[in-house]
């Protein structure tokens, strides 16, 4: 546009110079001064129109400058804006982070809790199951998940001593055979094992090791310090049988059939001794059952009784509810065991020993008065 004008002011001055050219003379000064007018007016207008265009280049260009400002002071804004949301955005996203993390330490915290209570809760089960105690409905004595079962044994009358089957090989204490009476009690199904033992004493003085192994080497002194301790912690009543209790629940009481063994007159039915035993005591009810259910009356370990010994006893004894000599040396055990032959495990068969003695052969068996 510059250009255009630029030029067309250009011509209008040639043609203005040209009619000057032909003038002469007064008429020539005239015409002179026109020109020279028209020329000022012209370069008056080209300039107000160079400054029109100018101003109006400079109004445009701040126009432009003011544009280009305000769209740069909007895209700042807008970053601005943007950045603040994205920083309301990241902070959103940290709070929401944190409350998850938060969300997740409280249920870890929840877990861990409940896991506590459950384990505190398995531990007192687990405690209620191995603490010793006796359960009056299954007649046993309850620990680590394990039953010592008592057997009921009816009260009656029987013939003691070296009754016909037991053959001609008896001794001289099994005799006179007499009439006995006892009162109804429970006795142990088995022998007390190393794991009752254990569970009372806290100790387990076996030479053949196993949980369900017949305790052994234990004398009958031992046996009276474990009863006292189990009656303190049961507030039942346990003791060891009178040698007519022992033998009346051997020869399988009120149901008896006259076996010479306790449950059978063949000994390897129901009995561990020398000649099957493989030297050793085995887990205790692993045989035949006499006529009331008892197991190992004959063989395995044999049994501490509560009587002193008196070998001419059974000339005097009581007839009612006998309980031994009044005094003596020697106690009495009864069972034979697995070093025994079949003549030491017949049911009339009489032990003794110091109360203090000790053997891998020896153990017991509990009474329980209802």
């Amino acid at each position: 546009m510059k250009q255009i004008l630029t030029t067309l002011l250009l011509l209008f001055s040639l043609t203005l110079f040209a009619q000057t050219t032909v003038v002469t003379g007064p008429k020539k000064k005239q015409q002179t001064t026109a020109v020279d007018a028209n020329k000022r007016k012209a370069e008056a207008e080209a300039a107000a129109k160079k400054r029109a265009a100018e101003e109006t280049a400079a109004a445009k260009k701040k126009a432009e400058q003011a544009a280009a400002s305000k769209k740069a002071e909007q895209t700042r804004q807008e970053k601005l804006r943007k950045d603040r949301e994205e920083q309301a955005r990241q902070e959103q996203l940290r709070r929401e982070q944190a409350q998850r993390e938060e969300q997740t330490r409280q249920e870890q915290a929840r877990q861990e809790q409940l896991r506590r209570e459950q384990a505190e809760r398995e531990r007192i089960e687990q405690e209620k199951r191995n603490a010793l105690r006796w359960d009056e409905s299954q007649k046993a004595l309850c620990f680590n998940g394990m039953t010592y079962k008592m057997v009921y044994v009816q009260g009656g009358t029987f013939k003691m001593g070296a009754t016909s089957e037991q053959g001609k090989d008896v001794w001289k204490d099994e005799k006179p055979t007499h009439a006995v009476t006892v009162n109804s009690y429970y006795i142990g199904q088995t022998e007390v094992t190393q794991a009752l033992w254990q569970a009372v004493m806290g100790t387990n003085p076996s030479v053949l090791n196993g949980t369900t192994l017949p305790v052994e080497n234990v004398s009958w002194n031992d046996c009276q310090t474990f009863i006292e301790k189990l009656n303190s912690m049961t507030g039942r009543t346990f003791r060891l049988p009178t040698e007519a209790e022992w033998e009346f629940a051997s020869r399988g009481g009120n149901n008896s059939r006259g076996y010479k063994y306790s449950g059978s007159n063949y000994i390897d039915n129901v009995a561990w001794y020398t000649n099957n035993s493989n030297s050793k005591t085995h887990a205790v009810a692993t045989k035949q059952a006499n006529e009331l259910g008892i197991y190992d009356m004959s063989g395995n370990v044999s049994e501490w009784s509560s009587d002193w010994y008196d070998s001419n006893y059974y000339k005097n004894s009581d007839s009612n509810n006998p309980r031994g000599a009044y005094t003596g040396s020697n106690r009495v055990y009864r069972g034979g065991d697995w070093l025994s032959s079949a003549g030491a495990c017949r049911v009339s068969i009489r032990y003794y020993v110091t109360p203090d003695y000790r053997n891998r052969y020896l153990g017991l068996r509990l009474v329980l008065v209802p």
